[in-house]
């Protein structure tokens, strides 16, 4: 039995690496607790789109999309788990940085609603459970961004259509739903994409493209 759990133990070690979020977490909360915005954030675009609260459903599956993509890729390939995680906890640990030092906010959460359903009651109680601060730049986005990444060049979906479309569907719709529900400002959805791409550059560009008949460089992860 010992040996079956060591077997295991050492196939599956590259696991360490999401302790990570124990680190993420207790950060993350102590800003939210402690720190309060300098930094107001709004573009002249928030101002041009409308609440809706039916984004609360993409919003929502944001969580499930980031968690099955994290287990998928750790019992499949230790490589593109590394990949992915590489990209999801340096964006992250480079967010709670500039909230951290650059602490910021936002006022673009409506008062009321016009409607009163269930969709308007999930949104209140995302509300009450995540403040509009520690916006800029939008976790939620990278990370929507960084999984998608890792799905569309996975070589395990190539032959996929539908996972690597429906992948692409779902990543723009949980963006979307961050401004239309007012939890982020455009502001904070540009700098997610402008922080996605140096680390995309580092996790991914000296990858071997799937079905490419060019040689290319061999990544550096593991």
């Amino acid at each position: 039995m010992w040996q079956k759990i060591k077997t295991y133990l050492h196939k599956y070690r590259h696991g360490f690496i999401l302790s990570y979020f124990f680190i993420y977490l207790a950060w993350f909360f102590y800003l939210e607790e402690t720190v309060r915005p300098r930094i107001w954030v709004h573009s002249f675009l928030d101002s041009l789109i409308p609440f809706c609260e039916y984004f609360i459903v993409p919003y929502l599956l944001w969580f499930l999309y980031v968690a099955v993509a994290i287990v998928f890729f750790f019992f499949v390939s230790p490589k593109e788990f590394y990949q992915l995680c590489g990209f999801l906890f340096t964006g992250m640990t480079i967010c709670l940085i500039l909230y951290t030092f650059f602490p910021n906010g936002h006022h673009l959460r409506p008062y009321t609603f016009a409607r009163d359903n269930i969709f308007v009651d999930l949104v209140r109680k995302l509300y009450s459970a995540d403040t509009a601060t520690n916006v800029n730049p939008s976790i939620h986005v990278l990370n929507s961004l960084g999984v998608h990444i890792a799905v569309w060049r996975s070589p395990s979906f190539q032959k996929k259509p539908a996972i690597r479309y429906g992948s692409l569907i779902l990543c723009v719709l949980i963006i979307l739903s961050t401004v239309f529900l007012k939890q982020h400002s455009v502001e904070d959805v540009f700098n997610a994409f402008l922080l996605a791409a140096p680390l995309y550059l580092v996790f991914y560009r000296r990858d071997v493209v799937p079905g490419s008949t060019k040689n290319r460089r061999k990544l550096l992860v593991p």
